[in-house]
């Protein structure tokens, strides 16, 4: 049987404090020689275009690369990859961006706009951003879903041009994410994937298109690329490796609780798997099952790697304590696997995603529950939220102001402009009071 080890913490224990910060200190998530290094990759792609992103491409993706064109993914390869699938994946496809299509049409932004006393009419109106970029990984593994999972909200903002970036290592890709992408059509896809991708989809090249916006998850390579590229270009969020948060009473299968756990930590050596729960039991019953179903998982090794590196199981006193320990964690994605679980949804002040109850199960949102899987990690959840339709729109003010609102709102913003000493600010508004200087 295949052991693993993970952490193991306790409210109670005087060491907790220190040994959970230290879970979750935020410099012990990044890799300072990937940010060096990402950094260098990101100006090199930035000064030489198309020939630096052929390089990168060889060099780490180990493509037989010779010019940026031959970096295309074309839409007839992706009908090709369609047609190879099984017809129940094709259907499977189907089903999943169906539910994702239909959660995220009930998004859509309505403009809104009043009149005032003065007979202002002031509002604001949605637009879609022209251009977005689209990063897909596929290094470990592969996920149509994330193409799915970014592409039809984008497509339902109306973004009229879409730029998609999927590693191809070796020059392969999965028929699935050649489906995925026929599903949806995009503008462009290319084969690039890490720091060079996000480089090259920000400053753009003669091949890829500069876009205004770069959405979707990635490693340590892209998150840190993301990081050096904003501002130029918008970014959707530093989505780092996958989190998961359990937060159980006892009264959930600890064979689910194991599974759902191990679904995180398969991801990724860095993704993070965390179980909060009053009782020493179950922690120890689910530890147990966790165990036993290594021998029969095709990524234990990473699992154990994940577990082992940012795992954690925690005791603590109370499941409101628990409640607590997950607001400071700030998860991607939170369980609560207890029952009744819809009664403490109003304690849960940060999350990315939140699972109620046992039948609710991670995996369902990471394909086909309909919300997005692309959420904030690292506890950005403190202040960011998961991707939806309107991070693929810009809202603008709208404002038309009548000439006895000029009358009145003039004098106020003169006065105020003034006292910030611009006087040239001042003047404008001025100039638009009723007898003033010779004015109607």
């Amino acid at each position: 049987m295949m052991g693993f080890s993970v952490r193991h913490l306790d409210t109670q224990k005087p060491d907790f404090e220190p040994n959970f910060e230290a879970l979750l200190d935020w410099d012990n998530r990044e890799n300072a020689d990937i940010v060096k290094r990402a950094r260098q990759i990101v100006d090199a792609i930035r000064n030489d275009g198309d020939d630096a992103l052929v390089h990168f491409t060889r060099e780490f993706d180990k493509r037989d690369v010779r010019a940026g064109t031959d970096l295309n993914i074309t839409h007839a390869s992706m009908a090709s990859g369609w047609d190879r699938l099984e017809k129940s994946d094709r259907e499977n496809l189907r089903a999943a961006a169906q539910r994702i299509r239909d959660y995220h049409q009930r998004q859509l932004p309505e403009d809104s706009d009043y009149t005032d006393e003065y007979g202002n009419k002031l509002g604001s109106r949605s637009s879609p951003i022209s251009r977005v970029g689209v990063y897909v990984p596929s290094g470990q593994a592969a996920y149509p879903s994330t193409v799915l999972m970014t592409l039809i909200p984008a497509n339902i903002a109306g973004v009229p041009e879409t730029v998609v970036s999927v590693p191809m290592p070796n020059g392969k890709i999965s028929d699935h994410i050649l489906g995925a992408l026929h599903l949806v059509e995009p503008t462009h896809a290319f084969g690039v994937g890490g720091a060079q991708a996000i480089a090259a989809m920000a400053f753009g090249t003669d091949t890829v298109p500069k876009v205004d916006k770069i959405v979707g998850p990635g490693g340590d390579w892209v998150a840190a690329a993301k990081k050096h590229v904003f501002g130029p270009v918008g970014i959707e969020s530093i989505a780092g490796p996958s989190e998961i948060l359990v937060i159980s009473d006892g009264s959930v299968d600890p064979r689910w609780t194991a599974w759902d756990l191990m679904s995180q930590a398969e991801h990724d050596a860095s993704a993070q798997a965390i179980l909060v729960s009053p009782s020493s039991q179950y922690l120890s019953d689910v530890a147990s099952q966790i165990e036993a179903n290594l021998d029969s998982s095709p990524r234990a090794n990473i699992i154990t790697q994940s577990l082992k590196k940012r795992g954690a199981f925690i005791r603590t006193r109370s499941l409101e304590e628990a409640i607590e320990i997950a607001n400071r964690v700030a998860p991607e994605h939170l369980q609560l696997a207890v029952e009744n679980a819809r009664d403490h949804l109003a304690s849960i002040k940060h999350a990315g995603a939140i699972f109620l109850g046992q039948f609710s199960a991670e995996a369902l949102g990471d394909y086909v529950a309909g919300p997005s899987h692309v959420l904030p990690t690292f506890g950005t959840a403190r202040y960011a939220s998961v991707l939806s339709v309107q991070d693929f729109m810009k809202r603008t003010s709208v404002i038309d102001i009548t000439e006895s609102g000029a009358d009145a709102l003039g004098r106020v913003a003169s006065q105020l402009a003034e006292v910030e000493g611009l006087h040239a600010h001042a003047e404008a508004a001025r100039i638009r009071i009723r007898d003033y200087d010779g004015n109607r």
